[in-house]
Parts: C-alpha cells; structure tokens; sequence
C-alpha cells in the first residue's frame, strides 16, 4: 500500500478525535451561554454545571466512545473506496448511536452533571464538525492527486470483456491512472520495460499457468497483485476481497504488513527503539571506549575502504547506511573479495563468510559473539530504515547475485532480528534463510515479532562463534 494512502488513512483519527473534542467543548459553551435562544429554552443553572477541567475529562472519554463507533463503522480502512456522501451518512450513525449510548449510560447512573441539551448539541455538532473534517481531508487528498501525486498506477492483463468493463470504471476514478493493458505475462513484461512506475497488476483471465508466471513477476519487482476470478475457489492467504462498480476483485496481499499491520510495526518499533536507546546509551558509550582503545579506527563501520558510504539493502530495493560497531581492522573489508576469497565458505550462495577471519579485531570478537556490534542499528530502525524484526540487511554486492524468486525477502524493511537471524545465525544455508524471510512475510503477526524477540534475547547469551 503506498505511503501516500496510509497518511491518508491514518489522519482521519486523529482529525476525528479533534473534531469530536470541539464539538463538545462547542456544545458546553453554547448551553452555558444566558442570552441564547431565551423564548424557546429556560436558561441553565450554571452553578450545576461542572468545571471546565472536569468537563474536559468526560469530554475525551465521549470522543474515545466515538473513535471507537466510527471503526465500528468501518471509517478507518485505509484504502477508502467510500463517497463522501457514504461517509457524512456514517457519521451520522455513529454520531446518533453516540447519543444513544451517553443517555442510556446517564439513565442507568441516575445522575446528569450538566443540561441534558449538551448532550443533543454534541451530537449536532459532531456531525457537522467531523464532516467538515473529512471533507477538508478530501479535498486535500483529491487536490494533491490532481498534481500527480499517490495515484494508484495500474496495469491490466487479460483481452475479455471483464477487463474492459473494469478498465471503463476505474477510468472514472480519479486516484487510478491506468498505465496500459497487456494480453498476456509476455507483453506485461514488455510494458514494464517501457513504463517502469508500473505499481499494481490486475489479471482479469483465469489462466492458472500465467497467474504463476504473473504474481513472481509482480514478487520480484514488488507490484501489487489483484485477480478477478472467474469462480472464488482459490484459497490463498493473505488476501483482500473487494469490489469495483460490482466486479469481484480479489487482491493477493504480500504480506498481513499492510495497511494498519504497518502502521502498527512502525509505532511498535518507534518505542521499543527509542527506549532501547535511551536505556543502551551509557553502554555504547562504554563500548566506543572499548572499540578506540583495541584498535585505531572509527568506532561505527559506515564507511567502505575508499570512504564511500557502507550501503546496504533495504525495502523495496532502497539502500541505507547500517549503523555497526566496527569489529574489524580499520581498511580490510574489501579483502574477503581479493586476499581472503579463498576461505570463502558460502561460495555457493550470494553472500561471502570468512572462515577464521583474520581481519576482525579482539573486541570485535567479543561483539560478535553476543551480536553486540548490531546494537546501533536501533537508530536504524527509529529512523525508519529498517525494523526490529525482518530479514537480514545484506550488502549491493550480494543482492545483485540474488535470483528472480530472491528479491521477494525485499518486499519490507530488514530486521536487526529475524526468523533467520534465531535459527542458525550466518551459518545457516542461504536458501532456508530466504525460505524463513518469505515465511515471516507471509505470515506475519505482532505475536510472532514478540515470539522472535523473545527468542533473540535467548539465542544471544548463548554465545555464537565464527
């Protein structure tokens, strides 16, 4: 899902939860006033009303009770398909329901602090103040697609009449732009060698031989797979049932980590980040110290022979530097490929791993036993470059060696830990890592994060040796 749909999406709660604050604050103010509608409405008794301070407490438990109707209403999906007339008649409900709710419970309690017209001014300017929201949302979002940005672009391949009939709909939508049609796998790939901002693939044929050829293609190059199926018999997991103008469309997600799934790891790694480098910090410290009085050097390796920057990759292909202590002699990385090829002993895979190594340092051992030296990579992961959990971050060098069904282990951020990292560290087979990555993709969950992490504090103290 891009970024530009989960901003979207997730900045409709916290402007609903703003807008549903002032229209209680708006509804306490306008029933504490004396000189407004006084023929129709006795005036209140302001002594019975409570302080502001204690109507703020009540106010944001009230506009809690919201939030949580309007996910009961489904307002939060953050691919939103709705109309804004669908989403103003939902507010409604959710609001009404809202005043439902807050009548039935101060009935029960047998006690109303304040006038019970709030109560029906609240939900008045609920509606109206979280609809003002999501219409000043909308017109934002639709005034930044109209410049070209977060457009969903799109392919279509399949010639039948589904197709085309998908095809007319979606030209009305405005956040689409369709990049083309292709009859088969062959000219898909074709297409894309032309118009490479290619982002998602909707097959319309039910070709099971093509569809295998289709979604690797689309895994390779990390595109959004959709199917309509002519019967929805394909049982396939991690997949999004939806509809456009009628149509069935199925979507075959990569990975659960889309959408809130995403958004839920990312807070998860910004806390557990950031207060991992809070509390570590005296201990880097003693570690820099450490690292400077072993050997000459940096104490971080970012930085290749030459001073170019130490690259490594990430999601989506995107390379960033990954912070480490340095564990080796400053200027001998690029000797496993001259002088220490030779002991090379994953000859038979991407990656490079040095027998007895000699260029790493006393400490540096120490730091590796114990996976020390990969500490700094928190900041990593605070910066949003890679993630508490994931697959491992491996150099240009060894990516480019990668074959087609390889480059799916790319499709999120890397890991300072992962289902690879606890089973066997970098002895284990490059094939049964990538088999372990694709796993966690597929299958990913809170739990299972918290079930690796957990693991990894275990796999640490038993110390690791070259």
């Amino acid at each position: 899902m891009k970024r530009f749909e989960i901003f979207f999406g997730v900045i409709r709660v916290p402007v609903d939860f703003l807008a549903a604050l002032a229209a209680l604050f708006a509804a306490y103010f306008l029933r504490a006033q004396e000189n407004i509608l006084p023929t129709f409405l006795k005036q209140p008794d302001l002594g019975s009303f409570p302080a502001f301070p204690d109507y703020v407490k009540l106010s944001i438990i009230g506009a809690v009770i919201f939030i949580i109707l309007m996910t009961m209403f489904g307002m939060y999906s953050l691919r939103v398909s709705a109309s804004l007339g669908s989403e103003i008649r939902r507010i409604f409900s959710a609001s009404l329901i809202w005043l439902m709710v807050a009548i039935t419970y101060y009935f029960f309690m047998r006690q109303f602090p304040f006038s019970r017209l709030v109560l029906f001014y609240s939900f008045g300017f609920l509606v109206v103040f979280v609809s003002c929201g999501r219409i000043f949302i909308k017109n934002l979002q639709d005034a930044l697609i109209r410049r070209g940005y977060g457009k969903r672009r799109i392919v279509f391949v399949g010639n039948n009449a589904i197709a085309f009939e998908l095809r007319e709909i979606m030209e009305e939508i405005k956040s689409i732009s369709i990049i083309g049609t292709a009859r088969d796998f062959y000219e898909l790939k074709a297409l894309f060698q032309t118009k490479r901002n290619i982002e998602e693939v909707i097959q319309t044929q039910d070709d099971h031989e093509q569809a295998e050829h289709i979604i690797a293609f689309c895994r390779e190059r990390h595109l959004l797979y959709h199917f309509v199926p002519d019967l929805l018999e394909m049982h396939k997991s991690n997949i999004e049932i939806s509809a456009i103008g009628g149509i069935p469309l199925i979507s075959l997600l990569p990975t659960p980590l889309d959408g809130w799934g995403k958004v839920l790891k990312r807070a998860f790694d910004i806390i557990f980040s950031a207060f991992g480098l809070i509390i570590l910090s005296p201990f880097f410290l003693i570690i820099a110290v450490v690292i400077k009085l072993d050997s000459r050097g940096r104490v971080f390796f970012k930085c290749l022979d030459d001073g170019a920057p130490a690259f490594r990759v990430g999601e989506h292909g995107r390379k960033f530097v990954c912070l480490k202590f340095r564990t080796m002699k400053e200027g001998t990385h690029n000797l496993r490929y001259t002088e220490l090829a030779d002991k090379n002993v994953r000859k038979d895979s991407p990656l490079v791993k040095i027998k007895n190594d000699p260029r790493i340092t006393g400490v540096g051992r120490i730091l590796r036993r114990f996976s020390l030296d990969e500490l700094p990579q928190l900041w990593n992961v605070l910066k949003g470059e890679m993630s508490l959990v994931g697959p491992r971050p491996h150099l240009p060098e060894e990516v480019e060696k990668y074959e087609s069904h390889h480059k799916f282990v790319l499709e999120i951020k890397p890991g300072i830990t992962g289902m690879a990292q606890i089973s066997g560290r970098s002895d284990l087979p490059f094939k049964d890592e990538v088999r372990l990555d694709t796993y966690y993709i597929e299958n990913w969950s809170l739990f299972l994060d918290l079930k690796i992490l957990l693991k990894t504090v275990f796999v640490v103290l038993k110390p690791y040796r070259e």
